[in-house]
This record gives structure tokens, sequence and C-alpha cells, in this order.
């Protein structure tokens, strides 16, 4: 016994040596300082303008969700998940609906960066058409990840360096264009939050809607939970001070942008997906239109190879736990210890979504899924810490309360079409969830991590 106890106390374990400023930065560095970049066009004129305002809306509603996942990542600090929350506390179906949504976000991040990639690869070479990068960029996506080829988190840091160091470029051509061109008088400057010209309730919510996408990611930090000092109170407000941060960043970015590029005047749709570099044109001329088309080029890029990873990842987590066929979802190649059959099928489906859907359908659909997620946790949360759990925090029911009710009502602003699509994907789900359960004998199924 007393040489059992020694192996496992010299067993090396995760060390609590991350502080609260690593983890904002940790946080800042997953959504990305660039964030807001890339759905700027398809923001501004699904919203008429006011993408400072829908921004906003969006951070309100991320705050109370982040207060929501930092309270939860203290009762389960390993897991991390918004599955886990929800399945843990409401019921393992429900977990389950959450995590199907939750793949169905996993898959369409590498569509919509694809989608990205090759309207940013058209401005740098236009005479090659838009199939041709598309195949190109998902050939990539795909093959780095049949190699298991990921960046480390050194890369990342400098990446995100490279990117705020762009940002404050940005800001700068930004706003010596705004003094000596633009040059905005009395309430020109409040337009990028309310145009009376432009505005209509359900246009900035449906912008809103959307505009949540700056923020995805943010709920990476809770992973953390074992290497950080004094978890239970430093999860909570790293998730909190993220949001907040890319929030008054994002906002500070499409406000300059807007008084550059009056919402009165629409991107037409040949540059709605890259509106931003558009922007870049106008204030920096070529240099900075290349280097900013450059700079959200490898950050896609960068997104769409890890959210695919990911994507295999919980399809061989699912086929593993038998949520989905085992023979085909949960098995590894034996040499490269990568499950191909996943990356492959999810690079065919990249393949056809950058054909089958545009940007912003592509945006909804996953803000679609990003939402019950979040309307899930701050369910769990509200059932905890009101009903279960004998710990006092402040406002146990009005923030969860609040989360839940700001963010369906933002839910039900989607698009029509994307709200269909997502409810016929939550549909097959469920099918597939009670098919399995009956091939197992009922067993319940446990959602994996």
């Amino acid at each position: 016994m007393s040489a059992k106890t020694d192996h496992e106390l010299a067993v090396p374990g995760l060390r609590r040596t991350l502080k609260l400023h690593h983890l904002i930065l940790y946080g800042i560095i997953i959504i990305q300082p660039t964030a807001p970049m890339s759905i700027y066009g398809v923001v501004s004129n699904a919203a008429r303008g006011h993408v400072v305002t829908t921004i906003l809306i969006a951070m309100v509603a991320m705050l109370f969700t982040a207060v929501s996942y930092g309270r939860m990542a203290r009762i389960y600090p390993s897991a991390g998940s918004a599955y886990t929350y929800v399945g843990k506390e409401i019921h393992p179906l429900a977990g389950y609906v959450v995590g199907w949504a939750m793949l169905m976000d996993y898959m369409l991040n590498p569509i919509i960066c694809a989608i990205w990639c090759s309207s940013a690869a058209q401005n740098i070479l236009p005479q090659i058409p838009y199939a041709a990068w598309s195949l190109a960029f998902v050939l990539v996506f795909t093959g780095l990840n049949l190699f298991g080829v990921q960046t480390s988190s050194r890369v990342n840091a400098l990446l995100a360096l490279g990117m705020s160091i762009v940002v404050v470029v940005f800001i700068a051509a930004a706003i010596r264009y705004i003094a000596l061109v633009a040059r905005p008088v009395g309430g020109q400057w409040l337009l990028p939050f309310y145009d009376p010209a432009t505005f209509a309730p359900g246009r900035l919510f449906n912008g809103a809607s959307i505009a949540v996408l700056t923020y995805i990611g943010f709920d990476g930090i809770s992973t953390m939970s074992e290497e950080v000092e004094n978890p239970r109170r430093n999860i909570l407000l790293a998730t909190v001070f993220t949001c907040f941060a890319i929030g008054v960043l994002s906002a500070i970015e499409v406000y300059v942008a807007q008084l550059v590029w009056s919402a009165r005047t629409p991107f037409p749709a040949s540059m709605v997906n890259t509106a931003f570099v558009q922007v870049a044109l106008r204030v920096g001329g070529k240099f900075l239109f290349q280097l900013l088309n450059a700079t959200l080029l490898i950050a896609n890029m960068g997104s769409g190879i890890a959210a695919q990873f990911g994507a295999a990842r919980l399809l061989y987590g699912m086929g593993r736990a038998d949520a989905l066929p085992r023979r085909f979802f949960g098995v590894v190649s034996p040499t490269t210890r990568i499950p191909r059959n996943n990356v492959l099928l999810l690079g065919i489906v990249t393949l056809l979504g950058t054909f089958l859907l545009t940007f912003e359908r592509g945006a909804e659909l996953l803000n679609f899924g990003a939402f019950i997620a979040f309307i899930g946790v701050n369910a769990a949360a509200l059932i905890h810490y009101k009903f279960r759990s004998q710990e006092k925090v402040a406002f146990p029911a009005l923030a969860p309360l609040c989360g839940i009710l700001i963010c369906t009502f933002i839910w039900l602003n989607l698009n029509r079409d994307a709200k269909l699509l997502g409810v016929a994907w939550i549909a097959v789900g469920l099918l597939l969830y009670f098919v399995m359960r009956k091939r197992t004998a009922g067993a319940s199924l446990e959602f994996p991590q």
C-alpha cells in the first residue's frame, strides 16, 4: 500500500500557476482581437448599420451567460462544457440536445471559415474562381488534420499579438481618415449607435443574433480550471472580464469603421463577406487592405483547422460512447492515431457547405446551436444555485434568468430559415439518440466530453 501511495504521489499533475491576467489573455487569444471583422459586413447589412449597438446587445447577453459558465465551472472544474452542466443539472437528454447543437457548431465553423477565406483569397488573386479557392482551403484544413498538425499555444499567442498590432494600425488610420476626410459633426458621431433613417427593431435584433459570433469561444476559459490559482474565483472573473474586454475592443473597431463607411450605403453582395477590408482600403490604401486581408485570412484558416479538428474529436468521442456507429466514428488510424474517417467526412461536409451555404446563413446556423448551449447553461446555473446548492452567491436567480431571457429573445430573432434548419438538425439528433438507445437495449447514453 505504501509503495502504491508513493508511486501515485510521484505522478506529476497539473500545477496551479495561472493567475487572473493569464486567463484573460488566454480568453482574448481564443476569441481573437479581430473577432468582429469577419462578420462586419453581414451584420451591417442585416441591421442596416448599427453594428456597434448589436455588438453591445450581444455583450450583455454574453456577460450574463459568462457568469453562469463561471459558476458552473466551480461545480464541474474539470469538465468545462455546456452539455456536462445541462446533462448533470437538468437531464441527460437535455445535455445530449445541447451537445448535438454544439456538434453542429463544430461542423459549421470550418465551413464559414472556408467561405470567408475563399472570398479573402479572391481579393488577392481575383482571376482564380471561388470554387477553386474553396477546394484548396478545404484540402488544407483536411490535410493538416489528417497529419495531426496543430499550432502551439506560443504560436497562437504570437498570432494574437500580430493581430493586435494590425488592429491598432487600422484604428490609427481610421481616426486619421475620420479627422481629415469624413469629418463628422454633431449628431453624426452617434449614427453608428442609432440612425433614425435606417433603424428597425427587428433588423437590429437579427443583427445582434449574428453579432454573438464575435464572442464564441469565451467558454474555453473553463477548461483551464485545474491549472488556475483560486479557480472558484478566477474562472468566473476571467470569463466575465474577457467578454467585456472583447466587447469594448470590438465596439471600438466597428464604431470607427461605421464612421468611415456609412450604413446608408450597404455593402454589395460581392464584398459583404470581406467588408471590413474594404473599409481598410478606404482609410489606408492598398497596403492596409492587403495587410488586414492577410491577417484575417490567417486567422480564419487557423480557426477553420482547429474547428475541424475539434469536430473530428467530438465525433470520435460520440462513436466510442456508442452515440454514433462505433465502426465508422469510433476508430483511429493505427499509423497516425487520428480519427481519419471523421476528418475525411468533415472535409466532404465542409466542401459541400461552401457551395450550399452563404457566410451569413452559416453564421446564423452556428449561433442557433450556440444559443441553445447558452440558454442551457443559464438554466443549469439557475437550477443549481437557486434550488440545490447551499453556497451563497449574488443574485442566484436574477443573473441566470436574465441570461435565459436575453439569449432566448435574440435566438428568436434569428433568420426563419436558420431556425427551420436548426430545428431539423435537432430532430435528426433526437431520432439518432433514440435509435442508438434502442440498439443498446435501453442503456442511458452519456454525451461524451
